[in-house]
C-alpha cells in the first residue's frame, strides 16, 4: 500500500500552476514557513494551500495586489514526506512535461543536477493558446528539488519554485527577455536559502 500511495503522489506531485483552480478558503500554513517569503527583494504572502493526500502539501505565495488567477510571479513550496527517492520525484515531473510537449511543441525543459548537494532543478516553459491560435499565456517555471529532514524530524522531498507569466500583448517581450537572461533566475533559485519547514500535525 505504501508503494502504491507514493506512486499516486508522484503522478500528482508538484503540478504546475497553469490555470490551476483556486478556492476561496483561507490559506492554511501547513509547513510553518516564516512569512512573508522574500525573493529578489519582493515579499510574497501565502495565498493558497492544499493537503490533498497523506504526506503531501502544497503552498503558493504571491505579492500584495497580484491576482492568483493572473499572477506575474509566484513562489511555490511543495513537500512530500516519507522515505522518497528525489530522482523518482524529478522523473515524474519530467514525464508530465513530456506529455504536454507531445501536444504542444512550444513546451520545453531542462533538468539540472548538483552532484555535490544531491539537488535537482527543472527549468521549463508552458504556454496556452487563445481561440485564434495565438499564445495567450506563457509561463516559465524554475523548480528546485531537495531532500532533507524537517525541524520536527520528517524525511521529505521539498520543492521551492518560482513561476513567472506574461499574457497577451506582453508575451513577445517575455520571450525576448527570457532569451537574454534565462540563466539569471536559475542561478538565483539555486543559491536561495530555502525556508526551514515544520509540518503542522
Amino acid at each position: 500500500m505504501k508503494k502504491q500511495r507514493i506512486n499516486i503522489l508522484l503522478i500528482t506531485f508538484f503540478m504546475s500552476a497553469v490555470l490551476q483552480a483556486q478556492t476561496n478558503k483561507p490559506a492554511i500554513d501547513y509547513l510553518s514557513v516564516p512569512g512573508p517569503v522574500v525573493f529578489q527583494s519582493k515579499s510574497y504572502n501565502l495565498n493558497w494551500s492544499s493537503h490533498p493526500a497523506t504526506g503531501f502539501y502544497k503552498q503558493e505565495y504571491i505579492v500584495k495586489g497580484d491576482n492568483a488567477d493572473k499572477y506575474k510571479t509566484m513562489v511555490l513550496i511543495d513537500v512530500l514526506t516519507g522515505e522518497t527517492n528525489i530522482k523518482s520525484v524529478v522523473n515524474a515531473k519530467v514525464e508530465e512535461i513530456k506529455k504536454q510537449k507531445a501536444v504542444n511543441p512550444m513546451v520545453n525543459y531542462e533538468v539540472i543536477s548538483n552532484p555535490k548537494t544531491g539537488e535537482y532543478m527543472i527549468d521549463f516553459l508552458l504556454t496556452a493558446n487563445a481561440s485564434d491560435g495565438s499564445t495567450s499565456i506563457v509561463e516559465r517555471n524554475v523548480y528546485r528539488y531537495k531532500a532533507g529532514i524537517t525541524k520536527t524530524g520528517e524525511m521529505v522531498v521539498l520543492l521551492f519554485g518560482i513561476s513567472t507569466r506574461a499574457y497577451g500583448a506582453n508575451v513577445d517581450n517575455f520571450f525576448v527577455a527570457l532569451k537574454a537572461n534565462r540563466k539569471d533566475l536559475i542561478n538565483t533559485v539555486a543559491q536561495y536559502s530555502v525556508p526551514e519547514i515544520s509540518i503542522k500535525k
